[in-house]
């Protein structure tokens, strides 16, 4: 996974959760353009992040992370809209799954930045500690559970989401919106877990992904 910073010069302000098409043009006209969430706060006036995962297969991936260098051009379009975005909301939870913490990062880095009095919580499973996506920006508003291998003296949560994680963190957030991004995988099986959590399934926000890049 990498991070990249794009700067617009035709930037308008999105909302936490929406994202833009990135469009490739080999020197032969052929096209290839994947969709990637943003992952910066609407305040990053004038530029957005994008954290991109690079796959052996993919078709514009592998360029921004062994091609591109500062100072290169892309085109994007966007920012686009779905039901998945956070309008300030309260109580939030947020449960990602690997790469699907992406949207999520972006509505939690806002509201620590205008909404703070906002109740919001991230849930995030990944493999590995080397899987974890802004580490360094993981605080107590954020609880991690590792499915593979923990790191070295943790003695948190090390099994995938079950009823019983989901429903103790989900508790202080039955009134409100949870935010759900990952594979399909995991979004089928962690929607029931909300829905049994107590939260009605028209409080509950999708966004799944494939094997695209």
């Amino acid at each position: 996974m990498k991070s990249f910073r794009i700067a617009l010069p035709m930037w308008m302000a999105h909302l936490p959760g929406q994202h833009y098409d990135v469009r490739l043009t080999a020197p032969d006209g052929y096209r290839a353009q994947r969709p990637y969430s943003i992952a910066s706060s609407p305040l990053d006036a004038g530029e957005v992040e994008l954290t991109i995962d690079r796959l052996e297969d993919g078709e514009v991936s592998p360029y921004f992370h062994d091609v591109i260098v500062e100072g290169d051009e892309v085109e994007l379009r966007g920012p686009f809209t779905s039901y998945f975005v956070w309008r300030g909301e309260s109580p939030v939870l947020l449960l990602g799954g690997g790469s699907g913490v992406v949207p999520l990062m972006s509505m939690l880095r806002h509201r620590r930045r205008v909404m703070s009095e906002v109740p919001m919580r991230l849930l995030y499973s990944v493999r590995t500690g080397e899987d974890v996506i802004y580490a360094d920006e993981l605080g107590d508003d954020a609880v991690l559970t590792f499915t593979k291998t923990s790191p070295e003296g943790w003695e948190g949560h090390t099994a995938r989401l079950d009823e019983r994680l989901v429903s103790e963190q989900a508790s202080p957030f039955l009134g409100g919106l949870a935010f759900l991004c990952g594979t399909n995988g995991f979004v089928e099986a962690a929607s029931p877990l909300l829905l049994e959590a107590g939260l009605p399934a028209q409080q509950i926000r999708t966004e799944r992904f494939g094997p695209t890049g």
